[in-house]
């Protein structure tokens, strides 16, 4: 896939004020800080698209972006940040699900998990509660350019252990870097991939 276009369209709380003309969207989700704006920069090959912080936290809304006039990208909130208050904790949690079980354009969600560590036992649960839930999902695993080679597959490793031990079949797994561009091909045939079965099954 080619991204040719792409541009900040709006932000929202409430999936009432989505943006009004109806396109697939792609959503990204992950930890506080685990790079999802970056990751969404990256794709596009646009440093600048989506605000980017070295403080987690950062997104509390909703944010699209319009790609190639033909589909979004969805930057979520990043749930687990130890700092916030319960009042927003709650309220990016619901927000979050709200859109996850109620938009029906939602195609895709990619959850992203900081390649450098374990699973965390919050990532899990929330993996765990879109299976059951039946959401399609995707897994990236974020910095991967922080790590030597040989750690990094020792921790994919491991981390597919913690996987299987839940679901008998994988879902797909990227990893990635937002400061190599590693992944970025990969994901993007991915999104298309996605896409064009979205659009036949839309023209049937």
């Amino acid at each position: 896939m080619r991204i040719d276009k792409s541009e900040f369209l709006q932000s929202c709380q409430f999936l009432k004020d989505k943006p009004a003309r109806r396109l697939p969207e792609f959503a990204f989700i992950g930890r506080s800080n685990v790079g999802k704006s970056s990751l969404i920069n990256m794709l596009c090959n646009h440093q600048r698209l989506a605000k980017t912080s070295s403080k987690p936290g950062k997104t509390i809304l909703i944010n699209y972006f319009t790609i190639n006039d033909q589909l979004y990208f969805v930057d979520l909130p990043g749930y687990g940040y130890a700092k916030l208050s319960m009042t927003e904790k709650e309220r990016i949690s619901k927000m979050n699900n709200s859109y996850i079980s109620g938009s029906e354009e939602l195609g895709l969600l990619f959850v992203l998990i900081d390649s450098r560590h374990k699973i965390q036992d919050i990532d899990m649960e929330f993996l765990i509660n879109l299976g059951n839930a039946g959401m399609p999902f995707a897994i990236i695993y974020t910095k991967a350019d922080k790590m030597g080679t040989n750690l990094l597959a020792k921790q994919l490793n491991y981390n597919k252990k913690q996987l299987l031990e839940y679901w008998e079949e994988l879902p797909p797994i990227f990893v990635s870097s937002s400061s190599d561009k590693r992944g970025r091909e990969e994901i993007l045939n991915f999104i298309e991939e996605c896409f064009n079965k979205i659009t036949t099954n839309n023209q049937q």
